[in-house]
C-alpha cells in the first residue's frame, strides 16, 4: 500500500507540472487576479437558473441545496484512461456474469468461491429474480464504480454501483458549465466529449427491448417523484434522451403489458428505467403498503413484456461484503486477473481480522455494508475516541455489518478554496452502460472533499464536483 503523502494529480514532487496539466496550468498562469472567483460565482448562477440541487434530508437549513462546483478540471490522460476503461469494463461484464449464475445454477456458491450464506441471507438477494432471463443477459445496464487513485499507475476500485446510480447528471451539467466559462480551454486542450451519454443512454435501452416491441421501443424513466433526492436528475435524463418522465400513478399493467395514461389514451410501454428501490416496484410482489410502484409491473417484466433498467435484485452485486469477492468472480468467470484492484479489506466475522480491527480502529475507516452517501461509516484518523469506541462496540455487536479498509491517501487536486487554490481530495464515478454493447463516458464525475483533509467527498457531507477531462490522442 502507499505511503501517507498524497499523489499530487497537477504537480511531481520535484515541483514541476506532470505532462496532462501543462496547458491548464499555463492557462491558470495567465489569468488575473479575482478571475477564478468571478468563474466560481458566474458557475453558481448557471447552476441556479438551471434547478440543479439535491436534497438533504434531516436538514436544518433547508431541503434543497446546491451542489459546490470547482471551476478547475480534474485531468486524465488518453493512456491512463484506457488502462482505467479496460479495467471497468471487465469488472462490468464479471459483475453482470455474476448476477445470471447467482439467480440461475449458482456455480460460484457450489464452487464455494463465495459463501453461500453471505448471498442467500442477504436482503439485497431477490429470490423472485431466480429463473428470470432478462433481455440479453443484462441485469445491470447503467454502472458507476467508484474508484481512487493513490499513485501515478495506482487506482483502486472502492465501491461498484449497480442498483441505480446517481449523479451523471452532474457530470453532463458540470462540462456545460466549463464550456460556458472557459471556452478558450477547450480550444488550446483537446477533451473528449461527455455530451452523448444521454444518446447512448437512449441507445442501450432500446438494444434491450422486448421482442415485440413495434417501431421505436416507448422509454420511461419512473421516478418517486419531485420530493426524492434525485429528481432534477430524472427529469433532466428523461428529457435529454426523448423519455417520458412517469411516476408509479402514471402507468397501469393491462393484460400482461404496461401502459402509459396520456391524454389521447394508453400508450404501451417497453422499456422503464426506473429509479426507485426494489422493494417499491410493485406492491403486488414486493412491499404491499408502496404507492410509488405499479401493480403487475414485476409480472409484466417476468412475462417478457416489459424491461426493467436496471433489473431487480441487482444490489446483490454492490453489496459491500460481495464487493471483497469481486477479484475472485472476475477469475471465476472470465478467466481473467483483475486489472482494478479492490481496496484491501478486513472481514470483521473473522476473528483475528476481527481483533486486528478493535485494536487499530483509530487508522482504519469503517463502513456499514448496507450504508451509502458517506452515513454510517467512521474515518479513523479524524474521529474522536468517543466515535472509536462507539464503532468498537457496533462491530463487537454485529461484526457481518461492516466492512473495513485502511485509510488510503487518496490522489488530490487543484482546487479554488476561499483561500486561493489549494489541494483537495478526489475519487471518480465513470458510468458504463451495458446492453447491446458497453459503452464507457470517457471521464465520469469526479467528487472532491472541499474541507481541508477531508477524505469525504459526499454532497450529502460538504463535498463538490469538479469537471473531469479525458485527453484525447
Amino acid at each position: 500500500m502507499p505511503g501517507p503523502l498524497p499523489f499530487d494529480e497537477m504537480t511531481n514532487a520535484d515541483g514541476s507540472v506532470r505532462e496532462p496539466y501543462l496547458g491548464l496550468d499555463e492557462w491558470l498562469r495567465a489569468q488575473p487576479p479575482q478571475a477564478l472567483a468571478l468563474m466560481a460565482a458566474d458557475a453558481e448562477g448557471i447552476f441556479r437558473r438551471l434547478g440543479i440541487t439535491f436534497a438533504v434530508y434531516g436538514s436544518n437549513e433547508g431541503t434543497e441545496k446546491l451542489i459546490p462546483f470547482d471551476v478547475i478540471p480534474r485531468i486524465i490522460s488518453a493512456r491512463e484512461w484506457r488502462r482505467l476503461s479496460r479495467g471497468i469494463e471487465q469488472r462490468v461484464r464479471a459483475l453482470n456474469a455474476f448476477l445470471h449464475d447467482i439467480y440461475h445454477s449458482q456455480e460460484i456458491l457450489r464452487a464455494g468461491r463465495i459463501p453461500a450464506e453471505l448471498i442467500l441471507n442477504n436482503s439485497a438477494f431477490c429470490p423472485q429474480m431466480l429463473g428470470l432471463d432478462p433481455a440479453r443477459g443484462v441485469y445491470s445496464h447503467i454502472i458507476g464504480v467508484d474508484i481512487v487513485r493513490v499513485g501515478p499507475d495506482d487506482w483502486y476500485v472502492l465501491e461498484d454501483n449497480l442498483r441505480t446510480p446517481s449523479g451523471v447528471s452532474y457530470m453532463l451539467e458540470d462540462r456545460e458549465a466549463m464550456l460556458q466559462l472557459a471556452p478558450e480551454l477547450f480550444q488550446r486542450i483537446k477533451v473528449a466529449p461527455v455530451e452523448t451519454y444521454p444518446e447512448n443512454l437512449r441507445r442501450t435501452m432500446e438494444s434491450v427491448a422486448p421482442p415485440g416491441a413495434e417501431g421505436a421501443p416507448t422509454l420511461a424513466v419512473l421516478t418517486p417523484g419531485i420530493y426524492n433526492s434525485a429528481y432534477f436528475e430524472h427529469s433532466f435524463l428523461a428529457d435529454q434522451m426523448g423519455a417520458e418522465l412517469c411516476e408509479g400513478q402514471d402507468l397501469f399493467v393491462d393484460n400482461g403489458c404496461v401502459f402509459m395514461r396520456t391524454t389521447t389514451g394508453p400508450r404501451r410501454v417497453d422499456v422503464i428505467y426506473r429509479r426507485i428501490d426494489d422493494d417499491f416496484i410493485d406492491p403486488l410482489t414486493f412491499r404491499p403498503d408502496s404507492m410509488l410502484g405499479v401493480p403487475g409491473l414485476f409480472d409484466a417484466y417476468r412475462a417478457g413484456n416489459v424491461t426493467l433498467v436496471n433489473a431487480p435484485g441487482t444490489g446483490i452485486a454492490d453489496d459491500k461484503a460481495v464487493y471483497t469477492y469481486v477479484p475472485e468472480i472476475v477469475e471465476f468467470y472470465l478467466g481473467e486477473k483483475p486489472l482494478l484492484k479492490n481496496v484491501p479489506t478486513y472481514n470483521c466475522t473473522k476473528p483475528d481480522e476481527c481483533a486486528y480491527v478493535l485494536e487499530n480502529i483509530h487508522e482504519l475507516v469503517v463502513k456499514e455494508v448496507h450504508g451509502s452517501g458517506g452515513y454510517g461509516m467512521l474515518v479513523g484518523p479524524t474521529s474522536t475516541k468517543e466515535q472509536h469506541e462507539l464503532f468498537r462496540e457496533k462491530i463487537r455487536a454485529r461484526p457481518g455489518n461492516y466492512i473495513v479498509q485502511p485509510t488510503l491517501a487518496l490522489s488530490t487536486c487543484p482546487t479554488f478554496v476561499a483561500e486561493g487554490i489549494a489541494p483537495r481530495h478526489v475519487d471518480l464515478r465513470p458510468y458504463v452502460l451495458v446492453g447491446d454493447q458497453i459503452r464507457i463516458t470517457p471521464g465520469g464525475l469526479t467528487r472532491v472533499a472541499l474541507k481541508q483533509g477531508s477524505l469525504v467527498v459526499n454532497s450529502s457531507q460538504g463535498g463538490g464536483t469538479k469537471d473531469t477531462w479525458v485527453l484525447e490522442e
